[in-house]
């Protein structure tokens, strides 16, 4: 099963020295890894450190502009065995996210999931977080531990070899075209899949094509101030087709975006902007939130359909991260999964090189036990977007529930947490509410009440 920490492996003499940079790219790695978010910078930082030699490579100038500021309060344990939690502390620029709020399509605002109430280690407060600066720490932490690191640099095409060379065509930060052999590649590309595109092994899911539109607002209402407690809120729309994400960060300014199917927000109405105000029309609570807010910045739009991938390794290469599948943005499991795959690629890559095994099942040794947790997301995705689903009214008949449903917002799909056995009730409540016999099904349920009486 996957653990929430794997002792460390053992480390080469030359890790001792901390690596401020490196200026030249070798013509050979142990593992390059491609893309430098929060999935290639773990990953890079963990194989190096174990002493292999690693390239991490990132197209745009580092730090660089990226969607995805909530954090789940698990990427705590990753964070802390990257050795970066006291960075991210001292760096000041990141807002304490101490729960998650709920607000209804008629305005009704749920008390919120604190996630202290129901977890009282240090790690339940996480961060909203500008990932720029983020995943520049990570960025960051891979020199330190040992990765050449370098952004401005393009991978232009791979070429898989059965000799366990592989070769990487790039071009660098001067316009000039080389080539890098590799024994590992690690897809950390995100949504261009790189890897999954050129095999053609993603798997859109037809259900959850969706878009967003987003930006950045300056005087919006915020949940707390100075050291009050602060939430990540989800918001609906009237009529339920939408939702907005209401995300309060450090500089004071609130991200703010869209989600609705791709169809029905990018096709047949007006501009993005003028889509995502009018959609706030039939938002109450973000239309009160931003009534004295400033748009800061230009109106973001991005195609956030759902995918997996068909294979996640095979000889001398993995996906990590978004390459390896994207998952609907509403609960914010995007980082964590980043950070955990790009975790336990990591460990399979550094036993690899220590067995002589770099093969598909050595590599991909971890997919099965992350996939369980995957799982777990997706279904509470599915229940989010079935509109005759009621979380209240499942809850009213299960209330022992709770804690799992807080387990799922905080992250802890792995470890001793079983917040799955919730779907053993929420799953045939989910099937009756779309067949319209919900009525009739719940009156067969005890009223929890009388269960304690």
């Amino acid at each position: 099963m996957i653990a929430q920490n794997k002792p460390e492996m053992l480390k080469s003499s030359h890790q001792l020295e901390v690596r401020i940079g490196c200026d030249e790219m070798k013509n050979e790695y142990d593992c390059v890894v491609i893309g430098a978010g929060p999935a290639g910078g773990t990953t890079a930082a963990l194989v190096a450190e174990a002493g292999n030699s690693t390239l991490l490579i990132e197209r745009e100038k580092m730090p660089r502009f990226h969607v995805g500021e909530s954090l789940m309060p698990e990427v705590y344990w990753t964070l802390d065995r990257l050795g970066v939690v006291e960075k991210i502390r001292a760096k000041g620029k990141f807002t304490k996210k101490n729960g998650v709020q709920f607000v209804t399509n008629k305005g009704k605002e749920s008390r919120p999931f604190f996630f202290q109430e129901h977890d009282a280690r240090e790690s339940a407060l996480t961060w909203h977080v500008k990932r720029e600066d983020f995943d520049k720490i990570l960025f960051d932490n891979a020199t330190e531990k040992g990765a050449d690191c370098f952004d401005e640099t393009r991978v232009t095409k791979i070429d898989f070899s059965e000799n366990g060379k592989h070769k990487i065509e790039l071009i660098d930060r001067e316009g000039q075209t080389r080539h890098v052999i590799a024994k590992v590649v690690v897809d950390a590309t995100g949504q261009q899949s790189m890897i999954a595109n050129k095999l053609q092994i993603k798997d859109v899911n037809p259900e959850l094509k969706k878009a967003a539109i987003w930006s950045y607002f300056e005087g919006a209402k915020r949940n707390g101030s100075g050291e009050e407690a602060e939430v990540t809120c989800i918001l609906h729309t009237k009529d339920k087709s939408a939702w907005y994400w209401y995300i309060p960060l450090g500089d004071g300014s609130v991200s703010v975006g869209l989600v609705s199917n791709n169809d029905s927000l990018l096709k047949g109405r007006g501009t993005p902007a003028e889509t995502f105000y009018e959609e706030m029309e039939n938002c109450v609570g973000i239309k009160n939130r931003l009534a004295d807010a400033t748009q800061k910045g230009e109106i973001r739009v991005a195609k956030e359909f759902s995918y997996t991938t068909k294979k996640h390794a095979c000889d001398g290469w993995v996906l990590v991260g978004d390459a390896y599948s994207f998952i609907d943005p509403v609960y914010s499991s995007g980082v964590f999964l980043a950070l955990k795959s790009g975790e336990l690629a990591a460990d399979a890559i550094n036993e690899g090189f220590q067995l002589g095994d770099l093969s598909e099942q050595q590599l991909g040794c971890w997919t099965d036990d992350y996939e369980k947790g995957i799982s777990l997301f997706r279904k509470l995705v599915g229940a989010f977007y079935t509109d005759e689903f009621s979380f209240a009214e499942f809850m009213k008949k299960y209330p022992q529930y709770k804690g799992d449903l807080t387990d799922l917002l905080i992250g802890r799909v792995y470890g001793d947490s079983n917040p799955g056995r919730m779907f053993d009730d929420m799953d045939p409540w989910i099937q009756h509410s779309k067949d319209g016999t919900i009525d009739q099904y719940a009156a067969t349920i005890p009223d929890p009440m009388m269960e304690t009486m």
